[in-house]
């Protein structure tokens, strides 16, 4: 039996608890309930990345584990808190680490969906790191979905269960969720 297509899920915060994270993980949920594997990246396998140097003539386990991971995936969901009216700096440092697959026969995320996720507490924060987000994936080759969510963590809050306080926008990430997984098929007929 063939092994299930992969969605790569990149995102969080560093700490012990993460509206992104845990918004994230909402979305895919969804992923694997359309039938397919997931991995997630979350705050603190973030961590752990060193930060990106172009130079560098090796790679940490972890920068492996990652970029061979994105390198299998047929889509990508990346979830950012909106930190200064943009992404955090360790969901930018892992998204830099793709790097690593500019010579590859499918450089970067060319060709694969991309669904978006920002949480910030208020509303102008989550615009702004979804319009960065967007202008990244598509400079990596990326195509974004349809749908993005802007989550404002003042209004809505997440918990322990994978749930939210607003169940539209539990339905919002479950749409992200689909939306990869559906537009995900088309990468596998492109890239063979």
């Amino acid at each position: 039996m063939p092994d299930k297509p992969l969605i790569v899920g990149i995102g969080g915060t560093i700490g012990a608890v993460s509206s992104t994270e845990r918004a994230l993980r909402i979305a895919l949920d969804a992923v694997e309930r359309e039938g397919f594997a997931t991995r997630l990246f979350g705050g603190e396998d973030m961590a752990r990345l060193p930060l990106y140097d172009p130079r560098a003539t090796s790679r940490t386990s972890q920068e492996r584990e990652f970029v061979d991971a994105v390198r299998k995936a047929s889509g990508v969901i990346i979830a950012s808190p909106g930190y200064h009216g943009s992404l955090s700096g360790v969901v930018k440092n892992a998204l830099d680490l793709l790097e690593e697959t500019a010579k590859d026969e499918r450089p970067y995320l060319a060709d694969m969906p991309v669904g978006l996720i920002a949480t910030a507490y208020g509303w102008q924060a989550t615009g702004s790191t979804i319009a960065a987000l967007r202008s990244i994936v598509h400079a990596l080759r990326g195509w974004p979905t349809p749908f993005a969510a802007a989550i404002n963590t003042q209004v809505t809050q997440f918990d322990d269960q994978g749930g939210a306080t607003d169940p539209a926008v539990v339905e919002q990430l479950c749409l992200i969720g689909r939306q990869v997984a559906r537009f995900a098929p088309l990468v596998e007929r492109t890239s063979s």
